[in-house]
């Protein structure tokens, strides 16, 4: 008796499914779930802001309950899109690229897309073979950060029908579609502001221009704004560095030290700048009666800088928000939309002030 009853258990043991085996979700048993049609359930899927909310939430539920996990291959070979998109930025450490780049994802996500990122560190060759690789991958769509790049991977984005849109920058006269700002005119304005206060033995602490538009055109913003004062434009004291703190600190040393007599250092962004902060308090002299010291994009540090720092403030999560939309706009339509400037403005705080001499000290 004991051994039939062992015998009973066992194949009940067996004949009972284990999670593994039971079988998985379709789309129709979320829709049998949820009191839905199978087509209200692909529209909260794959475009979640045309379902009304209780019903989308009835639908969301019914695939948490039931486990669903959409079948996304199947979905790009018969839509052929696969509801994702690329971005290459240059850095993951900068809070700029960070805060844009968050607005950018929110706005995906409100259409159903996914965010597929990559980081370059500001390496020409490297951002290529991410391009390429997200490409590869099934990226519907691209968002590159300037205009710097070789020809032949805009014309292999071009052969694949990749819409391709360029952010944080903004020049009319390229063709590529973009939806950024114009920095050599925002810095032109900086600098107009700094010889209004009466400097005029000016330094500049840049990243690397060889490789970074972004970092030309503020350049030739600060020599434009000299030229128009009547200064020589090439008489700016050049410094180029990496991105980073430690390197803005150096490279402050070394412009007062081949110009002693300078009275504002320009910073191509804020972190650059916020190294020029500390090695002037390191050196011992005072910000802004010493030397003043400017900064561009408005990162949150700015404002906790001591003194709090003058720079260009940026509308980062604007500027994402409307990509995200341009992208699906393009996606959507085929067609290339005109380049858009959103505007920036100057952020006047302590460390911009007139140099010593025009304090009478």
């Amino acid at each position: 008796i004991c051994q039939e009853r062992t015998k009973r258990q066992t194949q009940c043991f067996l004949m009972d499914p284990t999670p593994q085996d039971k079988p998985v979700a379709t789309l129709a048993d979320v829709a049998r779930h949820a009191n839905v049609s199978t087509a209200t359930v692909s529209r909260c899927l794959n475009s979640p802001d045309q379902v009304v909310g209780r019903t989308r939430e009835r639908v969301m539920q019914a695939v948490r309950d039931l486990g669903y996990t959409p079948n996304f291959s199947a979905r790009a070979l018969a839509a052929k899109q696969t509801n994702t998109v690329g971005a290459v930025i240059p850095t993951m450490e900068n809070a700029v690229f960070a805060r844009g780049i968050q607005a950018f994802q929110e706005e995906l996500g409100r259409h159903g897309k996914t965010l597929l990122i990559a980081s370059s560190g500001y390496k020409e060759a490297l951002e290529e073979e991410q391009v390429r690789a997200l490409v590869a991958r099934g990226a519907d769509a691209l968002l590159l950060i300037g205009y710097h790049r070789s020809p032949e991977l805009y014309a292999f984005l071009r052969q694949r029908s990749v819409p391709t849109l360029v952010s944080w920058s903004y020049d009319p006269a390229q063709d590529q579609p973009a939806m950024g700002f114009d920095n050599k005119a925002a810095m032109a304005e900086l600098a107009r502001l700094a010889l209004r206060h009466g400097h005029r033995e000016i330094a500049c602490i840049s990243a690397p221009l060889a490789s970074t538009d972004r970092a030309r055109d503020r350049v030739e913003g600060i020599r434009l704004a000299m030229a128009e004062a009547g200064l020589d434009p090439f008489g700016l004291i050049l410094t180029e560095v990496p991105y980073g703190i430690g390197q803005g600190e150096v490279a402050f040393r070394t412009a007062l030290a081949a110009a002693p007599d300078t009275t504002l250092v320009m910073c191509g962004n804020d972190v650059l700048a916020l190294g020029a902060l500390r090695a002037a308090r390191e050196m011992g002299l005072s910000v802004p009666l010493d030397v003043s010291v400017t900064g561009f994009d408005d990162i949150e540090l700015a404002m906790l800088a001591e003194p709090a720092l003058t720079t260009v403030h940026v509308p980062h999560r604007e500027m994402g928000r409307r990509a995200a939309n341009t992208l699906i706009q393009m996606l959507n339509t085929g067609e290339t939309p005109a380049s858009v400037a959103l505007p920036t403005d100057i952020r006047v705080r302590q460390s911009l002030g007139p140099p010593r001499q025009e304090t009478g000290l």
